[in-house]
């Protein structure tokens, strides 16, 4: 399933199913099915909720909407944690001057730096050098600690993109990425999950890519990770529970702007879109806050 949080034209709040085979039209789940819940963050936890839900798409009479007609919502809006990867493509640690390194680079993102598909990504005003990146994300449905890979991926609720906008200056300001990484609405999260039947395990093998205006900056493959999500999820149980609705940032390849000759960073009026294979298109317009 294709799950999304969405608002109506009477900013309503729901849930919706995309139709199988379809690019525009899908399943009100919340309208059809009164006993579904009308955020994702809420239904995920629930085998009886995403039965449900299967059952609606199933529904000859269930109630069909346009993606046109909504405005999307982060697949989840507030999660208790937004765990994110550095350098998990040897590609990328490379052109950033670094080593293979022995240990990923972890960090935190806040749930105010989140925007969703089709809502703008904005650059601050203290700064110009907003970068773009093209990454991976999981998110967790069920509480875990202490996996192993045998195990790991049975804690994952689905697969979506994130566009990890960077505010370079201020990441390099110290030795901790999070204040380059945390500013109001620049990290772009969607359009919807993917349940992990519609998936290779893992996600393993799918070509991600990002493009500014239509040009592609970025074209790489999961199968480059250093650490594949099974391994993802065995490093950061060791630390730390993971609860449903926690979000996971894989890491992103090469390409980013801030290593190109001359560099070149988002600014107002430019469209970024973030696509991954078998999962969607991620697609946000930067505006000036």
């Amino acid at each position: 399933m294709r799950l999304f949080n969405f608002k109506d034209s009477n900013g309503h709040d729901g849930v919706g199913a995309l139709i199988k085979g379809s690019s525009d039209t899908f399943i009100n789940l919340s309208a059809t099915d009164p006993l579904i819940p009308n955020n994702l963050h809420e239904m995920i936890q629930s085998k009886e909720h995403l039965d449900r839900a299967a059952a609606a798409l199933n529904n000859s009479s269930a109630i069909k909407e346009k993606i046109q007609s909504i405005t999307f919502r982060s697949p989840i809006e507030k999660p208790g944690k937004i765990v994110c990867m550095g350098l998990n493509y040897a590609d990328h640690a490379k052109e950033g001057g670094n080593a293979r390194p022995e240990y990923p680079s972890f960090f935190m993102r806040v749930p105010s730096s989140l925007t969703a598909h089709l809502s703008p990504i904005v650059r601050p005003k203290v700064s110009d050098k907003l970068d773009y990146e093209a990454e991976l994300a999981f998110v967790v449905g069920k509480t875990a600690r202490h996996l192993t890979r045998e195990n790991a991926l049975d804690c994952v609720a689905g697969y979506s993109i994130f566009n990890d906008g960077s505010i370079r200056d201020y990441q390099r300001k110290t030795t901790q990425w999070t204040i380059g990484k945390n500013f109001d609405q620049t990290g772009a999260f969607g359009p919807w999950l993917v349940t992990p039947d519609e998936l290779p395990p893992g996600c393993d093998g799918l070509n991600i890519q990002s493009r500014l205006n239509g040009q592609v900056m970025q074209n790489a493959n999961t199968k480059d990770f250093l650490w594949d999500v099974a391994e993802t999820i065995v490093l950061i149980t060791e630390c730390m529970t993971l609860e449903p609705g926690d979000v996971v940032i894989t890491g992103t390849p090469a390409g980013v702007g801030y290593a190109r000759t001359p560099p070149v960073y988002m600014k107002p009026g430019d469209i970024c879109e973030i696509e991954i294979e078998s999962i969607g298109i991620l697609r946000n317009t930067i505006a000036d806050e």
